[in-house]
């Protein structure tokens, strides 16, 4: 660079400076709104999110305590029914085992007594070989017809003597054949204990479980109060399903839905109120109706009673009727809802064995289940239901008074 361009840059750099002195001193250009917003938006949608991840683990962590106790029952029936069936077969194997033993013992005596004969046959033989043999007997006599007779008696000798040697053989294949599966029949056995001894082990723990979690619904008020909505929400679970049963049934049957204010028909099943037979034998130990909690102070209502009864106590018809619906119904356990006519309905709840199947036509008194705890907070008991046109009736005033 000339010396003359160098002095003129010199001299031009202070106006260039002044120049961009006020561009740095201005305030700085403001930010688009719509930027803004959008930018405000996604931090709203971020915390959104993450809001409703806290709310999904919550609820993750705060399970239905009714799903909490259908899952347990339902685990500990499965293992209660392989529990069973490991009895079962452990009964079946002790009956071979004791078929076995029998057979040993028989054919061992027999064997025993092959044994004899095959003892006496050979002494009878060292005699006959210690004087010479059987030759010097059928030569002895110069007779043809006695050599004969000498020879037909030697040769039935040898074969009685083959057959008792294949007697014996064939004895003691059996016997070792028999307890051979004996053997097998008692490592099988011994399999069988262990696995029972398992189940009844996982059983026990699921059990305890399901104890645990009774006694924070019976002593904690967070769990109890929490209990008392889940079975107030299954109570009105299952009055719907009632009335979606009925309006099926009308149907089916072209019966007109039912006006309101009509007397209820006082035939068949009306016709008994207060001589209904009682559906197990047991008393009742939760009325119908208005429940205040003596503890906790939770008010309920009852639709039904429970009949505290002992577990496997048959559960019988208390009336005619058409098996409707069989199944587990959360909050109720193993459910049975029996249809009588007329619009009249029972249900028979928290049974353990159901011994009925749908569209299945039962008799007054015929047993359908069994007593359980399924779906119980507090143990074996039927929980017993009776409804006109899905309105819930006290049961005690349609059941047979006792002395």
């Amino acid at each position: 660079m000339s010396r003359g361009v160098r002095a003129l840059s010199l001299l031009a750099l202070p106006w260039l400076l002044a120049l961009a002195a006020p561009a740095a001193g201005q305030p700085p250009k403001r930010e688009d709104p719509v930027t803004s917003e959008q930018k405000k938006l996604q931090q709203t949608q971020e915390r959104l999110k993450e809001e409703r991840a806290k709310a999904a683990a919550a609820r993750a962590r705060e399970t239905s305590l009714l799903a909490e106790l259908e899952q347990s029952e339902r685990r500990l029936a499965v293992k209660q029914a392989e529990v069973h069936r490991l009895a079962e077969r452990i009964k079946r194997t002790q009956a071979d085992v004791t078929v076995l033993r029998t057979e040993i013992g028989r054919l061992q005596g027999q064997r025993g007594g092959q044994e004899d004969a095959l003892a006496r046959r050979l002494r009878a033989m060292y005699r006959v070989h210690a004087q010479g043999g059987a030759l010097p007997v059928i030569l002895s006599n110069d007779d043809p017809i006695a050599r004969a007779a000498a020879v037909r008696h030697l040769t039935s000798l040898a074969a009685l003597d083959a057959r008792l040697i294949q007697e014996y053989r064939g004895t003691s294949e059996k016997l070792a054949d028999r307890k051979s599966r004996e053997e097998t029949r008692q490592r099988e056995l011994a399999g069988l204990h262990a696995d029972a001894q398992r189940e009844q082990g996982e059983v026990d723990l699921e059990a305890a479980k399901r104890r645990t979690l009774l006694a924070k619904v019976r002593d904690e008020r967070a769990y109890h109060e929490r209990m008392v909505g889940e079975l107030t929400e299954a109570s009105k679970r299952l009055e719907g399903f009632i009335r979606d049963l009925q309006a099926k049934q009308r149907k089916l049957a072209k019966i007109p839905p039912p006006k309101g204010g009509v007397e209820p028909p006082s035939v068949g099943f009306g016709s008994l109120r207060g001589r209904l037979p009682w559906p197990t034998e047991g008393r009742i130990v939760a009325p119908f109706g208005a429940q205040v909690h003596p503890r906790f102070g939770t008010r309920t209502f009852r639709n039904g009673v429970d009949i505290e009864a002992p577990e496997g106590k048959d559960v019988g018809a208390v009336y005619a009727g058409l098996v409707i619906y069989t199944g587990w119904f959360k909050g109720y356990g193993n459910l049975i809802i029996l249809d009588h006519g007329n619009e009249y309905y029972t249900l028979y709840a928290h049974v353990a064995e159901i011994e009925v199947k749908e569209g299945e036509d039962v008799k007054q008194g015929q047993r359908i289940g069994t007593v359980g705890d399924t779906g119980s907070l507090a143990g074996p008991r039927l929980y017993f239901e009776v409804r006109y046109q899905g309105k819930a009736q006290d049961p005690a005033e349609w059941l047979r008074q006792r002395g």
